[in-house]
């Protein structure tokens, strides 16, 4: 079993940036894909960002490339999603997900373990 739990929210101002964490216990992900998704009041949660097993590839969301980062640091059992450029669209809870593919997917079917999000809210 897997736990997750995403750090890192807050209250920001557009074009400002978030470093969001999402540290993992119980058993490593060092073998698993992992994602970020988010989901913004009275919508469906949406794909933002997935990352292979080792960190050699990534992938995003149109609407987020050029300003999202995702990267991972197995030592610490920890992902991260560095946010710059910041909008107010941008505003979601952020949820980190695990994938037991080694290479990241951009549907939530595919992942297993899921935090419990944490909220990002980008004002005008």
């Amino acid at each position: 079993q897997v736990q997750l739990v995403e750090s890192g929210g807050g209250l920001v101002q557009a074009g400002d940036s978030l470093r969001l964490s999402c540290a993992a216990s119980g058993r490593t992900v060092s073998r698993y894909a992992m994602g970020w998704f988010r989901q913004a009041p009275g919508k469906e949660r949406e794909f933002v960002a997935t990352i292979s097993w080792n960190g050699g590839n990534t992938n995003y969301a149109d609407s987020v490339k050029g300003r999202f980062s995702i990267s991972r640091d197995n030592a610490k059992n920890t992902v991260y999603l560095q946010m710059t450029s910041l909008k107010p669209e941008d505003t979601a809870v952020y949820y980190c997900a695990a994938d037991p593919a080694l290479m990241g997917r951009a549907v939530e079917r595919a992942y297993v373990y899921w935090g419990q999000g944490t909220q990002v809210t980008v004002s005008s």
